[in-house]
Order: C-alpha cells, then sequence, then structure tokens
C-alpha cells in the first residue's frame, strides 16, 4: 500500500524533497558565508559538485552525447550566468538579509524566465499567468521590507544591497533557466550530462574571475580550508543542494506535471522557516503570508499556463 502511493506520488515527493535540500543547504551557505567570500564559496562547491557528477556518470557508463555546437553552447552560456554569476549573487545575498529572505527572493525567478520566455522564445502567457506574476512580487515585496530585529538599525543598508543582489539572483537563474530552455529544445541530452556541462561552464568563468583577484583573495590561500568544519559543511552543501538538488528536481519534472513539479520546487521558502525558528529567527505571520503568497503566485504561473 505505502509504495504504491509512493509510486503515485514519486515526482511530488522527489520536488518537494529538492526544496527542502535547498532550504538546508542555504542555511549552510550562510554559517560558511560568515567566514568565506561568495565568490570562493561558489567555486570551491561548484568543483565539489563536478566531481560527484563526474562519478556518478562513471558509474552509470553514459557516454558523451552528440550534441550540436547551438545547443552546446547555450547550456555552456546558462552555466556561465545561471551559476557561475547566479549562484555567487545568491550567496551575497544570504550574507546581506540571510538564508530565508534570499530563497524567498528565489521565487522571482520564475516571473522573470516566463516573462523573457514570451520575449525570446514566444512563449505566450494567459490571465493567469500574468495575476501569479503579480501575486508573487507582491509576496516577495511584502516580506523583504518588513522591519525586523535581526536587521536592525542597518535595514536601510543591507534591504537596498540584499534586494539588489536578490533581484539579480534572479534574473541570472531566469536568463539561465530559458538558455537551458532553449538548447532542450534542440536535443536530447541526459540532465546528468547537462548538469556537468553548466556546473563546468560555471566554474570555468569563476576560475577566470579569480585571476584577476588579488593574491590575498585567492581560493587556494583561504585561511579556512584548514578547518576540517569547513570543508565539511561546503562538501555537504555541494551535495545536498547541488548534486542530490538536481537529481531530485529531474526525477520530480519526469515523473509528474511541469506545472506541479515547478510550483513545489519552489517551497524552499516554506522548509526554511521551522528552520528559521529552530536557531532562533523570529518568524512574523506576515512572513508566512508572504511566503504563501509568493508560491501561490509561482502555482498560477505555472497550473493556468
Amino acid at each position: 500500500m505505502f509504495k504504491s502511493s509512493f509510486s503515485a506520488f514519486q515526482g511530488e515527493i522527489a520536488a518537494l524533497s529538492a526544496a527542502c535540500l535547498w532550504a538546508i543547504a542555504s542555511v549552510v551557505y550562510g554559517r560558511l558565508g560568515e567566514r568565506i567570500p561568495p565568490l570562493q564559496l561558489n567555486l570551491i562547491k561548484g568543483i565539489v559538485a563536478i566531481i560527484l557528477l563526474v562519478l556518478t556518470i562513471l558509474l552509470s557508463g553514459e557516454l558523451f552525447p552528440k550534441i550540436a555546437p547551438l545547443p552546446l553552447s547555450l547550456l555552456l552560456c546558462s552555466g556561465i550566468v545561471g551559476i557561475g554569476l547566479g549562484d555567487t549573487a545568491f550567496f551575497a545575498t544570504i550574507n546581506t538579509i540571510g538564508a530565508r529572505r534570499a530563497l524567498l527572493m528565489g521565487t522571482l525567478a520564475p516571473p522573470i524566465a516566463a516573462i523573457a520566455s514570451e520575449i525570446f522564445l514566444q512563449e505566450q502567457l494567459n490571465l493567469s499567468a500574468w495575476y501569479g506574476i503579480l501575486l508573487t512580487i507582491a509576496g516577495v515585496a511584502w516580506v523583504v521590507t518588513e522591519r525586523t530585529p535581526d536587521l536592525g538599525d542597518r535595514m536601510t543598508t543591507h534591504l537596498g544591497r540584499g534586494i539588489g543582489l536578490g533581484v539579480l539572483t534572479a534574473i541570472t537563474n531566469a536568463t539561465g533557466t530559458v538558455f537551458s530552455r532553449a538548447a532542450f529544445a534542440d536535443t536530447n541530452i541526459s540532465p546528468l550530462w547537462a548538469a556537468l556541462l553548466r556546473l563546468s561552464a560555471g566554474v570555468l568563468i569563476l576560475l577566470i574571475w579569480t585571476s584577476f583577484l588579488g593574491r590575498q583573495n585567492r581560493i587556494l590561500l583561504c585561511p579556512e580550508w584548514k578547518s576540517s568544519q569547513v570543508i565539511f559543511g561546503i562538501f555537504f552543501a555541494a551535495f545536498c543542494g547541488t548534486y542530490l538538488g538536481i537529481w531530485l528536481q529531474q526525477t520530480a519534472l519526469k515523473f509528474t506535471a511541469a506545472g506541479v513539479a515547478s510550483t513545489l520546487l519552489q517551497t524552499s521558502p516554506v522548509f526554511i522557516i521551522p528552520i528559521a525558528m529552530w536557531l532562533g529567527e523570529k518568524i512574523t505571520w506576515r512572513a508566512i503570508a508572504g511566503v504563501a503568497m509568493a508560491i501561490a503566485g509561482t502555482g498560477l504561473l505555472f497550473y493556468f499556463k
């Protein structure tokens, strides 16, 4: 009985599991971000995830796929923008306004991607989708503009910078999504190889980026790598948030409707609320209502597309 029920909802369970893991990983990244700059943190996270993906591909025996130059270029551009730039901005957002608000601002990515897809890919949005976009924006705005003790007197400075970084994260993630969607339209590359190509491109641009930094900012010279706790934290977050997160995301898209999967994958802000409470952060009813509005808006965007 339980097995049959699990099989019937394995796509939904996978989506919720991915959202939960992303919430947990974001909290870990927030703690690591107190000691490691976003650029360095993103780079080492990407390297760890690449190693895990390569090992999985070798164990599965999946050969490198035949892929035309245009889809390959789109996937690489997706990794550069969405992972190289987007994840760096996301870590900086966490450092500025906290993991809870950073994840909530991530719900702006689907509306931005939907608008970009309508402009560049001629994907039409109906009236319900536009209502969903407005509801998502309203929910996010309602939460991030709330004055709370954890921001204190620094609210104006941190809030402005955090919103800017959060919007940048959403734009880069949305752009990466549009590039990936365009690439998948012209190729049947597997999710594992697509993830590996995107991560490789993201790590490459980060390596180029760090090469222009001063010697004191180079990742291998970071004194924090002497800490076993930091090394374990990065491996744990990369394993949960990137490696398992991608696998569960693709599983969700395979076994349930795209609208259902996309909506459930955006529920990370729900999972982070009890985590934040457990860590001592005060959660208001306004924060909970704003999260509900944002996720409901995402649901409208996908369900009635």
